[in-house]
């Protein structure tokens, strides 16, 4: 267990950097002399992250850092696998394909595999590849021992033990033809949904913003669709996510804006907008930048048969409790160490393989 303790402080230590790191730049504090280089070529990389990623802004990868920051703590890690039989740990090459949608989206997964004392054997997204290498090698700073268990792979993925591949419908049907054989945890397109009373407060309206344009809603765990009682009102919602309105002012957010709702016009579909979210009335789950669909129900009894039909669709349900196994309004983006993507535990799988 000597091994699984230093990976655990090596983890609270890389916690303790991005915490410091996103003080430093949100709140201008003082650089500590030890992290001054890290400090340096973060920010540099930060910005030519951006470059290749134009939804990479520097504000939403300073908030998944803060996030991670503030799970990897020694309470928090040692409560998330105190859950597990860690007698079993092995040391295997897990084959990692990442997405690229929205900043450290795969470092669950990288979390998971290294914790477990595996090898992480890491395919990068074309859309993401100076984030996680450039945290690795500042891991590996903090722990060497990870020299050799981090490996990032530019050609086709060969000789692994398993595979936790992360794409859309169409990228999973060819993980399963090329990585059926093997252990695998394979995951497609979800999307998010809130469901909406009209008895919501102004506050919690607007942490639902947070829930919908965090990323700008291109994360598997941002809300793409409102469920509603009929006649609800949108008013209150518009006026609730005013303060998100500085959206329209990132280009390609205002481009896929004028672009859909262009096509919306065109259609003669029927949309309510306020300048920067277009609402349209659709059966869909996933709904395009700068457009929220939305459905009535006649009941939540209902409905919760619907998202019931639907839960291999869906990552989170946004409600006040009024459907089971609910994220509170503003936290779909700040996930705990246990609320693994598509509800399939990952250290449970690593531990099995």
């Amino acid at each position: 267990m000597a091994d699984l303790e230093l990976r655990i402080e090596a983890f609270v230590k890389l916690g303790n950097f991005f915490r410091e790191f996103y003080e430093y730049n949100k709140n201008g504090n003082e650089q500590q002399d030890h992290n001054a280089k890290w400090f340096l070529e973060f920010n540099e990389k930060i910005t030519m992250a951006k470059h290749q990623n134009g939804w990479f802004t520097k504000e939403n990868i300073l908030f998944a850092m803060a996030h991670w920051g503030n799970v990897l703590t020694v309470d928090k890690l040692e409560g998330w696998l105190a859950n597990y039989p860690l007698e079993n740990i092995g040391s295997k090459k897990i084959a990692l394909i990442m997405a690229g949608n929205i900043p450290m989206v795969g470092f669950h997964d990288f979390l998971a595999t290294l914790i477990t004392g595996n090898r992480a054997f890491i395919k990068l997204s074309s859309n993401d590849t100076i984030l996680l290498p450039l945290i690795a090698a500042h891991l590996i700073e903090l722990e060497p021992s990870f020299t050799d268990k981090i490996i990032f792979s530019d050609g086709k993925l060969q000789e692994f033990d398993a595979v936790i591949a992360t794409g859309s419908n169409n990228t999973a049907r060819y993980f399963e033809h090329y990585f059926g054989k093997k252990p695998h945890i394979i995951r497609k397109n979800r999307n998010s949904v809130a469901v909406l009373t009209g008895g919501e407060t102004t506050e919690q309206l607007s942490a639902l913003g947070e829930d919908i344009f965090r990323y700008y809603g291109l994360g598997c765990r941002s809300v793409s669709k409102l469920f509603v009682p009929k006649g609800y009102d949108f008013d209150d919602f518009f006026k609730a996510i005013y303060a998100y309105a500085s959206l329209i002012e990132q280009q390609k957010y205002a481009n896929n804006y004028d672009y859909n709702k262009a096509v919306y016009l065109m259609s003669e579909f029927d949309i309510l907008e306020n300048g920067f979210l277009m609402l349209k009335e659709d059966t869909s789950y996933a709904s395009p930048i700068a457009t929220l669909f939305y459905e009535h129900y006649d009941s939540l009894e209902d409905l919760h048969g619907i998202l019931k039909e639907n839960e291999e669709k869906l990552q989170c349900i946004v409600s006040e409790n009024i459907i089971p196994n609910t994220v509170p309004f503003g936290k779909t983006q700040r996930p705990g160490l246990t609320e693994y993507a598509d509800g399939v535990d990952t250290v449970e799988f690593l531990l099995k393989t």
